[in-house]
C-alpha cells in the first residue's frame, strides 16, 4: 500500500490517519506541490485531477480522500467506521458532504488562505467557517461521534481542518464541544498527529 501525499494536506492527513487507525501499513511517497509534481504527467496518470492524496492498494489506485476512506473502511474496517445499515450510512454521507463542502470552504479555506494566499479569499472563509462550526458544536452537545454510536468516517474526515482551524484565524475557544471531540478522535488507536504549521 503506498499513499502519495503531502503534510500540509488536511486531505491527505484524513487517509493517513484512518489508515492509522486501521493498524495497516503503509509507503508513504510525498507528492512535490511546490513543484507543480501533481500536475506533471507521471502523477496524472494516477489522477488525471492533479489532486492528493492518492492510494494505490493492491494495483488499484484510487483517489479523492473520502472515497479513499470509503475503500479503506469497506476493505479493512471489519464492519467499523462505516455503518452497513441505510440510514447509518447516509449519516456518514452527509458528514462526508459537509467536510467536502462546508468544512473545505470554511476552515480550511481560511487556513490556505492565510498560509499560502497572502490572506486572500481569508475574511469570507472565516464567515463560512462561523456557520458551519456552531452547527457542529450544537451536533456534537448530544453526542460524543458525529455520525454513530462509535467513530466513523466522518469523524476522520472532518477532524483534520476543524482541527487547524486556528491556522486560518478561526478562534475555537467557544467550542467545547467540538474541543472534546477532537480531543476524543487524537485518544483512538492509531491516530496520526498532523502537522502544525502556525500557532
Amino acid at each position: 500500500m503506498k499513499l502519495f501525499y503531502h503534510p500540509v494536506s488536511g486531505h491527505s492527513h484524513r487517509v493517513h490517519t484512518f489508515i492509522g487507525l486501521l493498524g495497516l501499513e503503509v509507503e508513504l511517497v510525498q507528492v512535490n506541490l511546490q513543484a507543480a509534481e501533481h500536475k506533471s504527467t507521471g502523477f496524472l496518470a494516477l489522477n488525471p485531477f492533479g489532486q492528493i492524496p492518492v492510494l494505490e492498494d493492491d494495483g488499484a489506485y484510487i483517489s479523492d480522500s473520502n472515497a479513499i476512506l470509503v475503500y479503506l473502511a469497506k476493505r479493512y474496517g471489519n464492519g467499523r467506521w462505516l455503518p452497513e445499515d441505510a440510514l447509518g450510512a447516509a449519516t456518514v454521507q452527509r458528514w462526508l458532504s459537509v467536510a467536502a463542502g462546508e468544512i473545505a470552504y470554511g476552515p480550511a479555506a481560511a487556513r490556505i488562505s492565510k498560509l499560502f494566499r497572502g490572506s486572500q479569499g481569508l475574511e469570507l472563509a472565516i464567515e463560512r467557517a462561523k456557520l458551519i462550526l456552531p452547527l457542529i458544536e450544537a451536533h456534537l452537545s448530544e453526542r460524543e461521534w458525529v455520525a454513530a454510536a462509535e467513530p466513523s468516517i466522518a469523524d476522520v474526515a472532518l477532524y483534520s481542518y476543524i482541527a487547524r482551524s486556528p491556522e486560518g484565524d478561526v478562534d475555537l475557544s467557544s467550542y467545547a464541544g467540538i474541543n472534546a471531540w477532537l480531543a476524543r478522535v487524537e485518544a483512538l488507536p492509531g491516530f496520526v498527529p498532523f502537522m502544525k504549521m502556525a500557532g
